[in-house]
């Protein structure tokens, strides 16, 4: 991943690639193929959002995809209104289906990136970000996203996170991204592994777990979990106590730009 990230795809750029990906994210068993573990993932941010934030009356899906995260979820929480926010219409369009045969309550979609679209202040009582993080660019852009899903979540409610990540020291980043190449090899063959590398190196971002669970305690939220980690994937969030706030804390001097 050595593309700077002035060079990185920009949003319309990455809109169109998705647009023509629908069906590989519409697959509730396997999720993306491309991700280790994701059905595992999936399944242990449904549950931890479930059991972390029992009454759920309002959920926000950011980058939704077709849909995958907010299905899982309905496995476990009784019906809830939805609002999904992608920049795909096609995926918007997927998702919607998918989600209105097994879930009763309102869903609205939002056609956009979360970070600018209009969302309403602590309202969602679970917050489902499933690999779109990985897309943000700068400490700022990390700190200003974070700072407004802390701001976007109701207190008592919690935000969920699975996702491409990367690692504090290089010598751990090489170890993982190795075995990341030769779990993609197994799957596809060294063309796919290359293909997968050629698209991650273009268009992601990604930060350190570490990185992550820092920022979430520092805009705010009070208590961070891991869930789960296998290689350069994992599954994690935050849970926002009952105190109604709207001002996160700064950021430590460390995410400054």
């Amino acid at each position: 991943m050595q593309t700077e990230l002035k060079q990185k795809s920009t949003i319309e750029e990455i809109r169109k690639r998705f647009d023509n990906d629908v069906e590989r994210f519409s697959n509730i068993e396997t999720g993306q193929s491309a991700t280790i573990d994701a059905p595992l993932a999936m399944e242990l941010i449904a549950r931890a959002a479930a059991k972390s934030t029992p009454n759920i009356s309002r959920v926000l899906d950011i980058g939704c995809g077709a849909g995958n995260n907010t299905i899982k979820l309905s496995q476990y929480a009784a019906p809830f209104d939805c609002d999904l926010v992608d920049l795909s219409l096609a995926m918007l369009e997927k998702a919607r289906a998918r989600i209105s045969k097994v879930q009763t309550g309102t869903i609205t979609t939002v056609s956009g990136d979360f970070r600018t679209v209009d969302l309403p202040a602590q309202q969602y009582d679970v917050i489902l970000a499933a690999a779109v993080l990985h897309h943000l660019r700068d400490d700022s852009d990390w700190n200003s996203a974070f700072t407004r899903l802390y701001n976007l979540t109701a207190p008592g409610g919690s935000v969920w996170i699975t996702d491409l990540v990367t690692h504090e020291s290089e010598f751990i980043q090489s170890l993982m991204w190795e075995r990341y190449g030769n779990y993609l090899k197994d799957l596809g063959g060294a063309p796919f592994r290359d293909k997968v590398f050629e698209y991650i190196d273009k268009e992601d971002s990604p930060r350190p777990v570490t990185y992550q669970l820092d920022l979430l305690r520092n805009v705010g939220f009070q208590h961070v979990e891991i869930l789960h980690k296998n290689s350069c994937f994992a599954a994690f969030g935050a849970i926002k106590t009952n105190l109604i706030t709207t001002k996160a804390q700064p950021p430590p001097q460390s995410f400054r730009t």
